[in-house]
């Protein structure tokens, strides 16, 4: 598999070449290298799509994960986030409530980030994947 490096990715680059991660950050990279929870609550699962939350309230952050399937997240609310990158790389970004992105992966492709909620606020996405991608879906726990 190749990470998906020319990913449009969100918000300001604050840091590259793991600056700044901790040797707790790196080794959790590793071991959560394929892990399938994309979001932290699985709302609904059929034969076309996962549907999952991601709710954080201020200073929570969810683990390293990664995606291989088509998806798309909208921010529920407007807050702001910092993610890490498996490429070493470290963004800060602010969402609209409402605010929606998709992703296609290619096979092979993936990305592999974690998300902390920065803001004075929860942060909450609806994330959608769909199982018919060009990826087979990794095993959920």
């Amino acid at each position: 598999m190749t990470y998906l490096a020319d990913l449009p990715l969100a918000g300001t680059l604050v840091g590259t070449d793991f600056e700044g991660w901790s040797p707790e950050l790196r080794a959790e990279f590793e071991s959560h290298a394929f892990d399938a929870e994309v979001g932290s609550r699985l709302l609904s699962a059929n034969e076309r799509v996962r549907v999952w939350e991601i709710r954080l309230a201020p200073g929570e952050r969810w683990h390293a994960h990664r995606h291989v399937l088509d998806y798309f997240w909208t921010a529920v609310n407007a807050g702001r986030s910092r993610q890490h990158t498996s490429d070493g790389t470290t963004r800060e970004v602010s969402y609209r409530a409402g605010e929606t992105r998709h992703f296609t992966f290619a096979e092979g492709q993936y990305l592999l980030h974690d998300i902390e909620n920065v803001g004075e606020t929860d942060l909450v996405f609806a994330t959608v994947e769909h199982l018919d991608s060009a990826n087979a879906p990794l095993d959920l726990p």
